[in-house]
């Protein structure tokens, strides 16, 4: 919003309105904004919600210290919600559809866990909401996003076309086509594609509309856009889930999203500027630049949250929190096409899922077999593993840390690796 006052107050010369325009203040702002307000209106809401006695419940695993927690307020998530959506509303440009999709996805899925997280403490239901209607929540949300982002005449991408694979439009569209008339001649253009990017492989590039190629061309595009969705829905629902199983120790989800953010923006702002785009080789997304913000303000409120989740906890976010954080990772991924690049970016929600998955399919294997389960890990996720081998909770928090940065780092290095 207060892009638009200062836009104006362009428009009468007053000066240092223009400062507005720059991505770098206007980020540097909702970083600050962000971490001012969840430290501020932090301990406020957990007083609050200590009043309403809203604690958090525990289950006993058998872990070393665990009823420690017993009765710290839970649905902290709000503090992160509120840190997220205030900046972004102050300071992005709200008419861009890629903040309008990140505000939409941190508003439902912030929701969804809200709903949970309330049947979980009020209605005294440990299951929470059904998993099913968590489900539904996640393919809702992908289905608005994959078929925004594949049907909206406002998300393109500048992509480099040999002028004889140009469509007769934009042929006609170029000022001089005569200078352009050679296969050898690349020809950057604005329009709707289907690629993403891919780590390790030439150009970095991929195209979705591949998986169909067996398709007649005449009868693909539908094929393509349904594949793309499906994929989007698999993406948010995995990612977001990966994040809640994540969130089993004092800071683990927050401190490792804020990592994850961290590289997400840089990632973006590379994306958004042409100069970088083209240095780097890779597709550059008009109009992303504003994800930058969003993206410090997620920063800043998953580090201001931190204050209060770090060891010994004071707060936990619950569903409220970590749906969003993940669903919020993945849509932003997804956004400016860096998608594929989840597994290495996400490596420790990757892990920590597969740790449950992996888990439970030997369990029941060697129920079937033997008679008697057996496990591979002492307990999943794969954090309660290394709890119950005698590791301290904050050791094993930050290690997970420090493998995180490893793995954004090399996600972001990726860029150049062919």
């Amino acid at each position: 919003m207060l892009y638009y006052l200062f836009k104006y107050l362009q428009t009468l010369h007053l000066p240092g309105a223009g400062v507005f325009t720059y991505i770098s203040f206007r980020s540097a702002m909702a970083i600050i904004t962000s971490l001012i307000i969840s430290l501020l209106i932090g301990k406020r809401i957990i007083l609050l919600l200590q009043k309403k006695l809203v604690g958090e419940v525990v289950r006993d695993l058998g872990l070393e210290g665990q009823y420690k927690k017993q009765g710290t307020p839970s649905m902290g998530g709000i503090i992160i919600l509120a840190s997220i959506i205030i900046p972004t509303l102050l300071f992005a440009k709200l008419d861009n559809i890629y903040v309008i999709l990140m505000l939409l996805t941190t508003v439902w899925l912030g929701l969804i866990g809200f709903v949970d997280d309330y049947i979980k403490i009020f209605k005294k239901k440990k299951d929470g909401l059904a998993g099913r209607f968590k489900i539904i929540g996640q393919i809702g949300l992908g289905l608005i996003v994959g078929i925004t982002l594949f049907f909206s005449k406002d998300v393109i991408i500048v992509e480099k076309v040999p002028f004889s694979d140009l469509s007769l439009r934009e042929k006609t569209e170029l000022l001089d086509p005569s200078v352009a008339n050679s296969p050898k001649v690349q020809i950057p253009i604005e329009r709707k594609s289907t690629k993403t990017t891919i780590p390790f492989i030439k150009n970095n590039e991929f195209d979705y509309s591949w998986l169909v190629s067996f398709i007649g061309e005449d009868y693909r595009r539908p094929f393509t856009w349904l594949v793309f969705i499906i994929i989007v829905i698999f993406i948010i629902t995995a990612v977001s889930n990966g994040a809640n199983l994540t969130d089993g120790l004092d800071g683990l989800a927050t401190g490792t999203s804020a990592i994850i953010g961290t590289a997400l923006g840089i990632l973006a702002y590379l994306s958004s500027n042409i100069i970088y785009a083209k240095y780097l080789n890779i597709m550059y997304i008009p109009n992303s630049e504003e994800l930058v913000i969003f993206a410090a303000a997620f920063i800043g409120a998953t580090i201001g949250f931190l204050w209060y989740n770090s060891y010994p906890a004071q707060v936990f976010m619950g569903d409220t929190g970590s749906l969003a954080l993940g669903g919020i990772i993945a849509v932003f991924a997804i956004i400016i096409r860096k998608e594929l690049l989840i597994p290495i970016l996400c490596g420790i929600f990757l892990v920590e899922i597969l740790s449950v998955v992996l888990q439970v399919a030997w369990f029941k294997r060697t129920k079937r077999k033997y008679g008697e389960g057996r496990r591979i890990f002492l307990m999943a996720p794969l954090h309660h593993h290394y709890q119950k081998k005698g590791f301290p909770e904050p050791k094993i928090v930050t290690r997970f840390w420090i493998v995180a940065i490893i793995l954004a780092v090399i996600s972001i290095v990726t860029l150049k690796i062919r």
